[in-house]
C-alpha cells in the first residue's frame, strides 16, 4: 500500500480517464460544485464558513454511502491548503497512522497543516484510535474521519470529546438530478457524447441508487457500457438497461450498526400500532439485509409479553413457538 499517495497537493499521477469510475471523474474540487448538504455547506452554514476561512477543525462525518464525506475532506484539505493524508480504516494500522504524525510534526516545524482523512474510521479498534488521540489534541494534524456508524458508539469517547461531529444526509432526488446533471455535461468521457436520459430512466436511476450519488452515477456508467450507439454515436438510456446493470436494488441494512436498531424498532411499533402492511415491510427489509431471525423472534416474543401481555395470553405462546421453530428449521425455510 502507498500511504501517501494523496499527498499535499491532491495531485495524482496521469491515469486513463476510461479506467476511474465515473464517480471519481466528476468529483467536485471546489465548494461551489458540490450538491446537498445545505444545513452543512449553505451559505453561512459552519462547515462552509470553517472551509473557506481555512481553519479546519478535526471532526467527524456521519452519514449514509455516497453523501460526499470523502469530498468534503478533499475540499477541505486543498481550501486550506493542508497536507492530506488518506487512510483506509480496513487496510491501515498503528503503523500507518504513526507514519503520517511522523510526516505531520515535520509538516508543522516548517509551517505547514497536515489534514489527515480517515475512511470508515468505525473499523479502527481501541489502541488504533488512542493512536490518534495525542497528535488531535495538540493540534498536529487535523482529523476528518468518515463513517456510516453511530459515532457514539463506534468511536472512543476521548477521541469524540476532540472532535466536532456533522450529520449528513442521503441526496434528494431533485439534488440527485443536478449531480446526473453535471457529470453528463462536465466528464470528459461523456461530453463528447450526446447521451440521452428520459424522465422514467432518471426516475429509476434514482430508485436503485437510494440516496447514493456514487452509486447512481457508477450504475449510470455500467448500462452506458450495455447500450450500442447509434450510428451518429448518440447513446440512449434504457430502463431496462439500468436494471441490467444494477441487477437488484440492495436494501441499506447493516445488521451490526445503527440501521439494525432504526429497522426493528419500526418493526416492534408498526406490530404495536396494529399496521400489518408496515410490520411486513419492514420484517421483509431486515430479511432481505441478512438479519438473524432468530433476533427477530426473540424481539416477537418480548412484544407479545411486554406489550400484548393479558390481552391475548396465546399471543406469547405463538411467539414462543414461532422462535422454537425457526431456530430448528433456519433460513430460507424460516421465512
Amino acid at each position: 500500500m502507498e500511504l501517501f499517495e494523496h499527498d499535499e497537493t491532491l495531485r495524482k499521477a496521469p491515469r486513463d480517464p476510461a479506467s476511474v469510475p465515473l464517480a471519481e471523474r466528476v468529483r467536485p474540487a471546489r465548494l461551489e460544485d458540490f450538491v446537498g448538504q445545505q444545513h452543512l455547506l449553505g451559505e453561512g452554514s459552519p462547515l462552509r464558513v470553517f472551509i473557506e476561512k481555512s481553519e479546519i477543525p478535526s471532526m467527524i462525518l456521519w452519514g449514509p454511502p455516497g453523501c460526499g464525506k470523502t469530498t468534503i475532506a478533499r475540499i477541505a484539505a486543498g481550501q486550506s491548503g493542508s497536507h492530506f493524508f488518506q487512510l483506509n480504516a480496513v487496510s491501515s494500522g498503528v503503523q500507518e497512522v504513526r507514519r503520517v504524525i511522523e510526516r505531520a510534526e515535520a509538516n508543522r516545524a516548517r509551517g505547514k497543516r497536515t489534514l489527515l482523512f480517515i475512511d470508515e474510521i468505525h473499523r479502527f479498534n481501541k489502541s488504533q484510535q488512542d493512536a490518534l488521540l495525542h497528535s488531535v489534541e495538540d493540534g498536529v494534524i487535523t482529523l476528518i474521519g468518515a463513517t456510516t456508524e453511530n459515532p457514539s458508539f463506534e468511536v472512543i469517547s476521548p477521541l469524540l470529546s476532540r472532535c466536532l461531529v456533522y450529520v449528513l444526509h442521503p441526496l434528494t432526488e431533485q439534488e440527485l438530478n443536478m449531480v446526473l446533471d453535471r457529470a453528463i455535461g462536465s466528464d470528459a468521457l461523456l461530453k463528447g457524447q450526446t447521451v440521452r436520459l428520459g424522465e422514467k430512466e432518471r426516475a429509476a436511476l434514482m430508485l436503485l441508487a437510494a440516496g447514493d450519488a456514487r452509486v447512481m452515477l457508477n450504475g449510470l456508467e455500467s448500462a452506458l457500457r450495455l447500450i450500442k450507439p447509434s450510428p451518429g454515436g448518440d447513446r440512449t438510456v434504457t430502463v431496462r438497461a439500468i436494471e441490467e446493470a444494477f441487477q437488484r436494488r440492495q436494501p441499506k441494512y447493516d445488521k451490526g450498526g445503527e440501521e439494525h436498531y432504526n429497522i426493528i424498532s419500526a418493526f416492534i411499533k408498526s406490530l404495536r400500532g396494529s399496521d400489518p402492511d408496515a410490520a411486513v415491510y419492514w420484517l421483509a427489509r431486515m430479511l432481505e439485509g441478512g438479519e438473524d431471525p432468530k433476533f427477530i423472534a426473540r424481539r416477537m416474543i418480548i412484544l407479545a409479553s411486554e406489550d400484548v401481555g393479558n390481552a391475548d395470553p396465546q399471543a406469547l405462546v405463538i411467539a414462543t413457538s414461532c422462535f422454537t421453530a425457526v431456530d430448528y428449521i433456519g433460513m430460507p425455510e424460516a421465512r
